[in-house]
């Protein structure tokens, strides 16, 4: 019998582990299936330049998978039950359960509210897809001389404020920073950072926490008022509660609990990868939410199950570290800021033209790597047990 192999979402890090697996292993042992509840596979990291109405390149996932040999189940997961190896779907035909011996768990993340009153009710964001499509029709009936507010000084706020104001220089675009803005920058990227936000005529309100959002902007921590008709929420995200409410160890954020290769602590029939675990980086920190991150933590989980399914006792280590943040500030100017291994910012840093080109080198290169998951020749091994055996041997 096959060994079943299920992936749970196809965002960066699911979509690639799920390919490098059917690379890895021989498909007359191995039976590899990714639900999504999306058909195509989303550039998450452009969310900002389809809310300002820009148009992706459309990337089906079975045009992704075709000739791989793995499945494409478009549901959306409901729960899954960890002790009994199943996972309960839903889609236009009703509800489901599949079973797995194995199961990569890659649910990513939502944006997080912070249980702020008022996000839900008033606010936008570009956590995905329909968000930002929301925000993207929302901004296009604004009219000139409207207001808009983008709450959350982190890579997403930057992006997407400066990603506004370039597009529609007829409205008053504001950004509120919990603290100094790009302060984790050096600060020669700070000054380049505050030149482009004069530059697009961008308000900033620093050392700013909000406390409420309501339907004409949103109220401070010190009583303070700023209006806007359209209010974006970028202040983080949040993983998705369905691994917390099943058997698996999650920290306290909800993510998944995981060793060096991705296998959960309590569960090592299930890996995590992506936003939904939570894996120790450079230095002991936890391995920040982002594309950055999570790529090699699914060449890790991929390289490791093929290699305890193939009877190797050494895998490949994939480089858990940080190199650069890249920013981009609009479509012709941006930030790359060099980084330690820990992530913290280096003297160096590019910006402009060539950082913005830079940094669309990137995500064109994450999105290819989708298909391409492995970029040599490889030999797909068998599986050296039946599928019960082999459960048992990643026990």
């Amino acid at each position: 019998m096959k060994h079943r192999i299920v992936v749970l979402g196809a965002g960066y890090a699911g979509a690639i582990a799920a390919g490098r697996l059917a690379k890895r292993l021989h498909p007359d042992d191995t039976e590899i299936t990714v639900v999504n509840a999306d058909t195509d596979f989303v550039e998450r990291v452009r969310m900002h330049q389809v809310a300002t109405g820009q148009d992706l390149k459309h990337r089906p996932l079975t045009d992704i998978y075709a000739g791989t040999g793995v499945d494409v189940r478009l549901a959306r997961v409901t729960a899954v039950d960890a002790d009994r190896r199943t996972v309960a779907l839903t889609d236009d035909h009703g509800t489901d359960e599949i079973t797995y011996d194995t199961l990569v768990y890659a649910l990513g993340s939502t944006a997080a509210d912070h249980v702020v009153p008022g996000v839900a009710e008033h606010a936008y964001d570009i956590a995905g897809r329909p968000s930002a499509l929301r925000l993207r029709d929302r901004l296009a009936h604004l009219a000139a001389g409207g207001t808009v507010l983008v709450v959350g000084g982190g890579l997403t706020g930057l992006e997407a404020v400066t990603e506004i104001a370039e597009a529609r220089p007829d409205l008053d675009v504001a950004i509120a920073a919990r603290g100094g803005l790009g302060d984790w920058l050096n600060e020669k990227a700070q000054q380049h950072l505050r030149g482009v936000c004069n530059r697009l005529g961008i308000t900033v309100h620093e050392h700013t926490d909000v406390a409420r959002v309501q339907a004409t902007g949103v109220v401070t921590r010190d009583g303070r008022e700023i209006p806007a008709q359209v209010t974006v929420w970028t202040t983080g995200f949040a993983v998705h509660p369905i691994a917390a409410a099943t058997t698996l160890a999650v920290a306290d954020t909800g993510q998944i609990v995981v060793d060096d290769s991705m296998r959960s602590v309590s569960h090592p029939d299930v890996y995590a990868v992506g936003d939904a675990a939570v894996a120790e980086g450079p230095g002991g920190k936890p391995l920040r939410m982002s594309c950055a991150s999570g790529i090699p933590m699914a060449w890790q989980a991929a390289d490791a199950i093929a290699a305890r399914l193939t009877g190797q006792t050494k895998f490949p280590k994939a480089p858990l570290r940080y190199f650069n943040q890249c920013i981009s500030l609009g479509r012709r100017d941006g930030i790359i800021q060099y980084v330690t291994a820990d992530d913290r910012a280096k003297p160096a840093f590019l910006s402009g033209k060539l950082a913005a080109r830079y940094k669309e080198f990137v995500c064109t290169g994450a999105a290819w790597s989708i298909a391409h998951p492995i970029m040599y020749p490889v030999r797909r091994r068998r599986v050296t047990a039946t599928r019960t055996a082999a459960v048992a041997a990643v026990s």
